[in-house]
């Protein structure tokens, strides 16, 4: 190995936020053990498996991570894995590693979203750029899903009639009107509305619109906007 990932290393070190973590997956234990000692080496945190099932009982990284997969794998092939795993692990990205590489296999794995297909013998510094990639969209997804885990926990805080109101009123309902659906009083309405804009941490009806939207409430946006009591 060359010392090419050397500038990598003192980057991460100097960083205040959590070490990211890579994992590894190549039945070759030379392959692992060189990789290791490279991502080491960058300042990152390393786990190895020889096989996609021993990887498959591994608890999920919370930290920015992404996964070196080797193609051919003795169980499952890397591949199969990446089926596995998509749909749970998109803060997972999958750089693959091969010893022999074909179009279709490499279209197969970058049409499933993999990040990288890089051939062995490996290029340090490609790897690594390729796993700082993965890393900085791992972080944005993590990122991503604890905003949205963060705007749910806030929706169920509401009360019954509060999200009543807040469903008609992001539907573009005057508060008159939510309060004759309802069956409570125009100033009842306000009030609530105001409880849920608190609750909700919504700085305005277009910002509850836009949350309403990513919660998949059923909302206009457009006559909604219009009627900004």
């Amino acid at each position: 190995m060359t010392p090419a990932y050397a500038v990598e290393r003192e980057s991460a070190l100097s960083s205040a936020q959590p070490t990211p973590l890579v994992f590894v997956v190549d039945d070759d234990v030379s392959v692992r053990e060189s990789l290791e000692a490279m991502i080491r080496f960058a300042g990152l945190r390393a786990e190895t498996y020889a096989s996609a099932q021993a990887f498959l009982g591994c608890p999920r990284a919370m930290v920015p991570n992404c996964l070196v997969l080797d193609i051919g794998l003795p169980d499952l092939s890397g591949l199969e894995l990446q089926s596995l795993i998509a749909s749970e692990r998109t803060d997972l990205p999958i750089i693959f590693i091969t010893g022999y590489g074909d179009v279709p296999t490499t279209v197969r794995a970058m049409k499933a979203g993999a990040v990288e297909f890089l051939t062995k013998p490996l290029d340090d510094q490609i790897l690594l750029d390729a796993i700082r990639h993965a890393i900085e969209r791992s972080r944005t997804a993590l990122g991503d899903e604890a905003r949205a885990k963060a705007l749910r926990d806030r929706y169920a805080s509401l009360s019954r009639r509060e999200r009543e109101v807040m469903d008609r009123v992001v539907s573009g309902l005057l508060n008159k009107q939510v309060g004759a659906e309802l069956g409570i009083s125009e100033i009842t309405v306000k009030v609530h509305r105001r409880h849920v804009m608190q609750k909700m941490n919504a700085r305005s009806l277009a910002d509850l619109i836009n949350m309403a939207g990513r919660l998949h409430m059923d909302h206009a946006p457009q006559a909604a906007l219009k009627s900004v009591a």
